[in-house]
């Protein structure tokens, strides 16, 4: 059994939600089948910059087909095209056009999925959102398996997607809430789906009094881990931050982890880390406080179950379906709308120690409980092996039914 895994970046150092599970479940089905993954030579989410050499190279052990996006994308004019299409009315083809300015756009990509179609038994592209899902399953619909990682924002309500929602032989769902927004925006109910999530693993010995002692952190803290990035509602964080601060002086520091790409302000309290290893990362998670998940676009948030993991609660936007849901059904944290609420229940998450406990407690139950590798095998094998043994007749034979891209060259 031979498996190609087609996503927009890929590459140890690339920490994005998406490209991190891609990695995670790559590894897995590399414990069953062949697996290859078809990538670009993009490494910056927002230029899509070919920054490592096209070919093929070795990443952890598993064949990675890179392939030069040909055009860098212009942030603001991609900002304004992007408005306007939320805004105005337009056609079809306008839509085409934003994706091709979403990049990442790679020709080489779509073409090598076209001419080695019949080498791999089947693709299994990741998100939806991009060209490299959006163009490339146009040509393997028949043996593709979708991981859309979709949540509620403007583009998915444009007319492109409704028939990529239907292409694809079988879906993995990251959440139960990404499953119910699909079906109901796509009425696609008929197509097998398993709902996936991601395995995350309890360590055995997190060090958090060795965290605190290597950065010199010895007061509460609240951690966020991730891209720094307004997109990701870092910049409402770091007002609530300041406010709840000018409201409740004290030792309180929120620190922060990964790559910035936007302005944070130079105060004593608020500690930017980088990147940091995946030992410092779980052992500051343990060390925590208070876990940060400010998103409003999450599909699974392995960061919030990581350290539910190591039995630190969490505090997360209840604007973002996902991020609600997995406090519902965890029990594991608190969830805020708006000021007032973030106040609120970081007090009591600060004053109550025996209730942050227990709601830490609690998330580790729900890791344990829903998402072991164990069980996340079975789900991966029952739907390869589906789409594998699925009969001809019943196998979509749509092609190019979307759009042609490599026609329109």
């Amino acid at each position: 059994m031979k498996l190609a895994v087609v996503i927009q970046r890929y590459g140890a150092e690339i920490t994005g939600g998406s490209e991190s599970h891609c990695m995670a479940i790559v590894g897995r089905l590399a414990r069953f089948a062949e697996v290859e993954v078809i990538t670009t030579c993009a490494r910056d989410y927002v230029t899509w910059r070919n920054e490592y050499p096209e070919g093929m190279e070795m990443v952890n052990g598993i064949p990675v087909h890179r392939f030069q996006t040909d055009r860098e994308r212009k942030p603001r004019k991609f900002d304004r095209f992007s408005q306007q299409l939320y805004t105005h009315p337009h056609t079809y083809f306008d839509e085409v056009e934003w994706m091709v300015q979403q990049g990442p756009y790679a020709p080489g990509l779509f073409q090598f999925i076209k001419e080695q179609a019949e080498v791999y038994d089947a693709f299994i592209f990741y998100t939806y959102i991009y060209p490299t899902a959006f163009f490339g399953m146009q040509y393997v619909p028949h043996k593709s398996i979708f991981v859309s990682t979709a949540h509620d924002e403007p583009p998915i309500y444009f007319d492109i997607f409704r028939t990529l929602f239907h292409l694809p032989q079988a879906f993995w769902y990251l959440t139960e809430e990404e499953k119910a927004l699909v079906h109901r925006l796509f009425h696609n109910e008929q197509i097998p789906y398993e709902v996936l999530g991601a395995g995350v693993n309890s360590p055995l010995h997190p060090q958090p009094e060795g965290f605190r002692q290597q950065y010199g952190i010895q007061s509460d803290f609240l951690l966020y881990a991730g891209r720094i990035d307004e997109g990701k509602g870092c910049g409402q964080m770091l007002e609530f931050f300041l406010r709840y601060k000018a409201a409740h002086p004290g030792d309180l520091t929120l620190v922060l982890m990964g790559k910035a790409v936007m302005k944070i302000p130079e105060r004593p309290d608020i500690r930017m880390l980088g990147f940091v290893s995946e030992e410092d990362k779980i052992n500051g998670m343990s060390a925590a406080t208070v876990l940060l998940m400010p998103s409003q676009m999450e599909s699974l948030s392995i960061v919030t179950l990581e350290a539910w993991s190591v039995e630190t609660p969490a505090l997360v936007n209840g604007n973002c379906a996902v991020l609600r849901g997995h406090c519902l059904r965890s029990n594991g944290g608190l969830y805020y709308t708006n000021y007032e609420e973030f106040e609120a229940c970081l007090n009591l998450l600060l004053e109550n120690r025996s209730l942050a406990s227990a709601l830490g407690k609690n998330g580790k139950d729900y890791i344990q409980n829903n998402y072991q590798w164990d069980v996340i095998d079975k789900k991966l094998l029952h739907i390869v092996e589906g789409v594998l043994n699925r009969p001809s007749e019943c196998q979509s034979s749509a092609r190019y039914i979307i759009y042609d891209v490599l026609n329109e060259q």
